[in-house]
């Protein structure tokens, strides 16, 4: 015999199992806008971070080829103090020329790349303490959030335990022709026939016989027009 009684607890509790999952996935956008802020600052400070070690590693290159250019020069000043004629000496001081230019430039640019490192450096100590100070405002907030997702899964838990309880209550069949409907539809699963002989969910009407033997619990019967599977009129 059909247990309506079971199949509308479970529809019941079903519900309740759909409320408790929409409820838990609310919860994700709360908690991913709270983290959007952050995310961001942790994104600038890494971009940061990157640019100063590529400036660091460009100023270190730099220094390395002034350093060669200036031990290239003290050669020259004692090679100059050993030149025989004029001719070599003009080679030796031209050559000595082009060196001190050049290291010359080189300074110039290691000072633009010691000021690029302090900004990047004073950005990224700028960056952690506004997310220093995102997180201490965010901190609670969030906190409160993750307590209430984790209430809402321990009731979704619950009411899967209590969901298994019930389903292993019904006949195969009755619960196979359930699970199948709810694996593709969404609302009622389950509905009374009217007082006046009608489908609780389509409204067409049921034949006499049909709502004979929902009334009397004979066998599992279902709307012909919407699919539903039929309960007895409330109140029976």
């Amino acid at each position: 015999m059909p247990t309506y009684a079971s199949l509308q607890e479970l529809q019941k509790i079903d519900a309740e199992i759909d409320r408790a999952t929409s409820r838990i996935e609310g919860f994700v956008p709360l908690l991913e806008e709270l983290d959007s802020r952050g995310r961001e600052l942790e994104a600038g400070i890494e971009r940061a971070r990157t640019r100063l070690r590529e400036l660091r590693v460009a100023e270190r290159r730099l220094e390395r080829t002034a350093e060669e250019k200036r031990n290239r020069l003290r050669m020259l000043r004692d090679r100059l103090l050993q030149v025989h004629n004029l001719r070599q000496e003009a080679a030796v001081r031209a050559e000595m020329d082009l060196l001190n230019r050049s290291v010359d430039g080189d300074e110039l640019e290691a000072l633009t790349y010691l000021d690029q490192i302090r900004k990047r450096e004073d950005e990224a100590e700028q960056l952690e303490r506004e997310l220093a100070d995102e997180r201490e405002k965010a901190g609670p907030r969030k906190r409160e959030i993750e307590l209430e997702r984790e209430d809402a899964e321990r009731s979704l838990a619950s009411l899967q335990v209590r969901r298994e309880a019930c389903a292993a209550g019904l006949d195969r069949r009755e619960r196979e022709v359930y699970e199948g409907l709810r694996s593709t539809r969404k609302g009622a699963i389950v509905m009374s026939i009217t007082a006046d002989g009608a489908c609780g969910r389509c409204f067409s009407m049921v034949p006499l016989q049909v709502q004979a033997e929902v009334r009397g619990g004979s066998t599992l019967r279902r709307c012909e027009a919407c699919g539903i599977i039929f309960a007895s009129p409330d109140g029976e």
